[in-house]
């Protein structure tokens, strides 16, 4: 099992986490960004960087990704992919995806993105909290107990 990580806009207190957590259950992780990306000196944390352009971190992940592997992001439809090829997909703020999720949760971002093309403002999500630390390090808690 590997964890793999949309780290263009992963919150650098998620990264910490996963970084911790590489090496204290020795699992592999790995960043994939369209831009340089710091990692600790571990042997279980390395980085790709992709060329720049729409979807090219994205479509990385999902040709490396494997039945069984981690991946986290808050892009759905890259969640939907990932899902399809058996792995998991976690979100910064601790949701995990599941394929009884997720084409609601597609579904839901696809509506507001029509909203916001016809003018409607909606805001973008709040800062990551406390909590949503907290309920991420304990999704990821449960998912590498298995």
């Amino acid at each position: 099992m590997k964890i793999w990580i949309d780290a263009d806009a992963c919150p650098v207190v998620i990264k910490e986490i996963l970084f911790r957590a590489a090496d204290r259950k020795k699992i592999q992780v790995t960043l994939i960004a369209n831009q340089p990306v710091r990692v600790p000196n571990s042997r279980y944390v390395d980085a790709i960087q992709v060329s720049s352009g729409f979807d090219v971190a994205d479509n990385e992940i999902v040709k490396r990704v494997e039945a069984g592997d981690l991946v986290i992001t808050s892009d759905l439809p890259l969640a939907a992919e990932v899902i399809e090829k058996s792995a998991a997909a976690l979100s910064p703020r601790g949701e995990l995806f599941t394929s009884e999720n997720i084409r609601s949760r597609v579904n839901i971002r696809d509506f507001m993105d029509t909203m916001r093309a016809s003018g409607v403002h909606t805001g973008g999500p709040p800062p990551l909290n406390q909590q949503d630390r907290q309920a991420f390090a304990n999704q990821l808690d449960r998912f590498l107990a298995r």
